[in-house]
């Protein structure tokens, strides 16, 4: 099975379990990484994870947008 359909057979089947069962899955998650790696490690994981859920959600869904992030992080014409 390709990884998009495994991602998208995980996403309709949490989405059809309700709330419930995604906190737990998101709970066991966290656990299994604090069990793993220790707080402090599994804290800089989660806040990594956040940092790359919010750039994606904010940049990578308009195409012009990372265009204006390149070009404000580094002088346009530059490196292009």
């Amino acid at each position: 099975m390709a990884p998009k359909q495994v991602w998208q057979t995980l996403r309709e089947g949490m989405s059809r379990r309700g709330s419930g069962f995604t906190g737990a899955v998101i709970g066991l998650s966290i656990g299994l990484l604090w069990v793993t790696f220790g707080f402090f490690k599994m804290l800089f994981i989660l806040i990594l994870g956040a940092i790359g859920y919010y750039v994606g959600a904010k940049y990578f869904s308009q195409p012009d947008a990372i265009r204006s992030l390149f070009d404000r992080l580094f002088p346009p014409g530059k490196f292009r």
